[in-house]
């Protein structure tokens, strides 16, 4: 049976896109500001304020492009159909 993704929910998926990447971020992060901690020279400073900013803005800029991702979707759904796929019962 063939289906069509007719319109994609900008808010809903922005929302997912936006919060998978500040989590895949901190998973990155985290390890790298410890690995680069213990090579860090006596005396320097970590900048941990890189941790607390860069997921949010992971968070932000993943949501506003996923929203534009959706919304452009949507236009282009309009004019010329949905991507179909096919689908089976299991």
């Amino acid at each position: 049976m063939k289906r069509r993704i007719q319109r994609l929910s900008p808010h809903q998926n922005g929302k997912v896109a936006g919060l998978m990447m500040a989590l895949v971020s901190l998973v990155i992060l985290v390890p790298f500001m410890l690995i680069l901690g213990s090579i860090m020279p006596h005396g320097e400073r970590m900048p941990w304020l890189m941790v607390l900013i860069l997921p949010v803005l992971y968070l932000v800029l993943g949501y506003i492009g996923t929203v534009l991702a959706c919304w452009v979707y949507n236009l282009v759904a309009g004019w010329v159909g949905g991507i179909e796929y096919d689908a089976q019962e299991v």
